[in-house]
């Protein structure tokens, strides 16, 4: 038996859209996860960006479970000393929810080249349009 390889000219890309309304936003990260990176294939290659494009709608709606939305804090530093910023979830998830989303699937994917291509793949709305019907998108359940 032979193992196959893919190849960057060989990767088929598809697109697909996740709907986050009322679901985990760490399950709905972690699907866009494995469709970014191209794990659901068969064909997946560590090595290669063989990943898909991903559609996330309704990320207002993602839900945080548990006390999350208290206890969880976004921190990032401004690069002046002593400015470390901490933002509280529920503050993030009311004024920036496509921020929060994107930081969950940054932070499940590789931090690597690979890893910063498959970002560029993903897009985040707020509601249930969205502006990449002429690719013509597939709905995919969260498993």
């Amino acid at each position: 038996m032979s193992t196959t390889m893919a190849k960057l000219e060989t990767v088929q890309r598809k697109w697909y859209v996740l709907d986050a309304a009322g679901k985990p936003l760490g399950r709905t990260a972690a699907t866009a996860a494995k469709l970014l990176r191209g794990k659901h294939k068969v064909d997946f290659t560590p090595n290669v960006d063989c990943g898909d494009y991903v559609i996330i709608i309704n990320v207002e709606q993602a839900v945080l479970t548990g006390k999350k939305l208290d206890q969880k804090t976004y921190y990032h530093h401004t690069g002046w000393i002593g400015n470390l910023k901490e933002v509280k979830y529920r503050t993030l998830m009311a004024q920036r929810p496509e921020f929060a989303m994107e930081l969950a699937v940054k932070n499940m994917l590789p931090k690597n080249t690979l890893g910063r291509t498959a970002l560029t793949r993903l897009r985040l709305y707020k509601g249930a349009e969205h502006k990449n019907a002429a690719q013509k998108p597939e709905a995919w359940t969260l498993d």
